[in-house]
């Protein structure tokens, strides 16, 4: 079930309301059979998926917490295998299959190996990875197992996070599930301005940037003047940001309704000065995860300096595996990874430069072009990632910086069209809607500052202009919203 759908419109308070009229004791149980119908309502038969891997986590963790040593471990490893297991049989099979064969024929083997004819379950990525959190913590002693199987059930399949995240650390969810929960206007009222600022996000704002995004990237050999291929590259860096982090403010929102805490996953990422900077601020629950998880458990920075640096560039190689079967966001990954190492490597020398011209002395400048530098790497590397072969990505790359100044000036006069000049699929409505509502967007996350996100920013304003607000992103979002049933663009991973 998508979020922006009618079936997600009356399937929320009905979930909501009956939710808060039953006995405390009941409650887990009417989430839980929410949540499954939610997930059921993509590919019913998946559901099956996630009831092995639920069962087999949770009997893992009773098992590891009072073992000793080698059982220990063995149980961690039986329940790691069998999440990384339904991955690789889902979402890495055909992609293996695939490379072997080309490296069998290019040494002239023959070679008929057997595909899948599959779909990728929803979300596999994510609930895989909140479930190894759980047996990780288990192991760790971080986390008591859960005796409780319908709660530990649901803490995997909680309806607002099971597709997309953010992805949960036990710690900070399960406990949520045991507590009563009483209805709070406060808390009904931020989850729904979240929810309202993340469909504004998503219908508003990334949906109409995929008008351009789609047009040009489905067929990007047709262009051989690289207006049009910037202008999408551009859209897509935003359409992804509005899309997932839309997915997340929803998501959020609707569990704080129900009185329960999610963890942050964007902090206005494009205000970033730095690659570093960018990674603490987008995707956080995948940041941390991979963090937590792989770097610091391969050794991270408490080892020599080649050592650290292959460590940053193995995470972020994993961490584009991670989002897709495809040698494209390996090299998504990779891209970041680079970008990280050459930043340590390069930091005294441009520290030495940035003196010696005097840009130290002028920090506004200074700013401006470390966040000018950081949010143009992200969008380069985006291309791998928007890309759906890497001819295409190639082709896309090499052709990005060839602007026709002559063909600018004779169609100048068709901007107003916005056929000829630009042509990417978007009328001059859509643009002027886009130039409207980007800078809206922007403007409100400059101005939420150091608050923790749009809720608190709302509430300081006086009852005019909040209410202003609240009225301004509905009419938006009923006016200018893209209604096709769009998936978001994390659900494939």
């Amino acid at each position: 079930m998508l979020f922006n759908s009618l079936d997600f419109i009356i399937f929320f308070p009905i979930v909501s309301a009956i939710f808060f009229a039953l006995q405390h004791r009941f409650r887990w149980i009417w989430l839980l059979i929410a949540s499954c119908y939610f997930y059921m309502a993509f590919v019913p038969a998946y559901i099956l998926i996630l009831v092995v891997t639920i069962i087999i986590d949770y009997v893992s963790g009773l098992v590891i917490e009072p073992a000793k040593d080698a059982k220990r471990k063995l149980f961690l490893i039986i329940s790691l295998a069998a999440n990384i297991g339904m991955l690789a049989v889902f979402k890495y099979y055909n992609f293996f299959i695939d490379n072997t064969e080309t490296l069998s024929a290019w040494m002239g083997i023959a070679t008929h190996l057997p595909h899948l004819s599959i779909l990728l379950p929803i979300g596999l990525s994510f609930h895989t990875f909140q479930s190894m959190s759980y047996t990780i913590e288990v192991y760790r002693g971080n986390q008591s197992a859960e005796r409780h199987f319908g709660i530990f059930s649901l803490y995997v399949l909680f309806y607002p996070q099971l597709v997309a995240g953010p992805i949960e650390r036990p710690q900070n969810l399960l406990h949520q599930f045991h507590g009563e929960r009483h209805f709070s206007y406060q808390n009904a009222s931020d989850g729904l301005k979240l929810m309202l600022w993340g469909m504004f996000k998503k219908v508003v704002v990334a949906d109409r940037l995929a008008i351009i995004v789609d047009y040009v990237y489905n067929n990007p050999s047709n262009y051989d003047t690289g207006l049009p291929l910037l202008i999408a590259t551009y859209a897509f860096s935003l359409q992804i940001y509005c899309d997932f982090s839309g997915y997340s403010d929803i998501a959020i929102g609707a569990a704080q309704f129900m009185g329960y805490d999610l963890m942050r996953n964007f902090n206005r990422p494009y205000l970033s000065q730095s690659i570093p900077e960018f990674w603490r601020r987008w995707h956080i629950s995948l940041s941390t995860w991979f963090k937590d998880y792989l770097y610091i458990s391969i050794g991270g920075n408490r080892v020599s300096v080649p050592h650290w640096y292959f460590n940053l560039f193995f995470v972020f190689l994993v961490s584009g595996f991670w989002h897709g079967a495809s040698w494209n966001f390996v090299i998504w990954g990779a891209l970041h990874g680079f970008y990280q190492i050459f930043g340590l490597l390069t930091a005294n020398l441009r520290h030495r430069f940035n003196t010696a011209i005097g840009l130290v002395k002028m920090p506004k400048v200074h700013t401006a072009i470390k966040w000018f530098v950081t949010v143009n790497l992200a969008a380069f590397a985006w291309i791998f990632f928007r890309a759906v072969t890497f001819h295409d990505a190639w082709h896309v790359i090499t052709n990005i910086y060839k602007i026709d100044i002559g063909f600018l000036i004779q169609n100048a006069s068709s901007l107003g069209t916005g056929k000829r000049l630009l042509e990417i699929g978007a009328g001059r409505n859509d643009l002027i809607i886009l130039v409207i509502t980007v800078a809206f967007m922007f403007f409100v996350e400059i101005w939420q500052g150091s608050r923790h996100d749009v809720r608190s920013l709302f509430a300081e304003q006086p009852t005019w202009r909040r209410w202003a607000i609240y009225y301004a992103l509905f009419i938006a979002i009923v006016v200018w919203g893209v209604f096709r049933q769009s998936s978001f663009i994390y659900f494939q991973f």
